[in-house]
């Protein structure tokens, strides 16, 4: 009997869970949707971000759904897990930021999500020499909860969210009434 305690003790022990973060992977040319199926078939939760463009042949005109941002996918996986990844066909390396992996915010996830389901033309600024403008919380609309940068290009506003571990920006033009400027917490 006093076995039995024993073994009942023991089975009451839960495991800790391991921290699960979003991590960019590197993938070949060409390969974002083939490396994105893979993962979602091997019951990981990967993420990629497409946009619908329009493309010109000489006989007709035809929308498809490209990667926002070339050459990467998205995953949401625990560290120690992230090797495993790599034996995907079409993923070549895991981003890697001062020489560890480079994590991408939970929220920059969400705000990209965010920003392509508004359905509106999506821009993107390769460039890193921006005006930073205020940060600005999007109130009203599709995009209403979207932290982003407000910056005024040509007489027309536009905000921009920064991902931060690709270095990039990716913006939206938005009517001036649907932002406010973010108040600052201090802490």
């Amino acid at each position: 009997m006093y076995r039995y305690k024993k073994e009942e003790k023991r089975k009451k022990v839960m495991p800790i869970p391991k921290p699960r973060n979003w991590y960019a992977i590197y993938t070949r040319a060409k390969a974002e949707k083939k490396v994105y199926e893979q993962l979602n078939c091997s019951g990981y939760e990967a993420y990629l971000p497409l946009m619908t463009t329009i493309r010109q042949w000489s006989d007709r005109k035809k929308k498809i759904k490209t990667p926002l941002i070339s050459s990467y996918v998205f995953i949401k996986i625990e560290e120690r897990k992230l090797n495993n990844v790599l034996s995907v066909y079409g993923a070549v390396r895991i981003l890697k930021y001062l020489g560890k992996n480079a994590i991408v915010k939970e929220q920059e996830i969400e705000d990209l999500k965010l920003l392509l389901n508004n359905g509106d033309e999506i821009y993107v600024t390769e460039k890193c020499d921006l005006i930073k403008g205020e940060e600005v919380e999007v109130i009203k609309g599709p995009l209403a909860g979207l932290n982003a940068h407000y910056v005024k290009e040509k007489n027309k506003h536009k905000i921009f969210i920064k991902i931060k571990a690709l270095n990039s920006y990716y913006g939206a033009e938005i009517p001036l009434s649907f932002i406010r400027k973010k108040e600052k917490i201090i802490a």
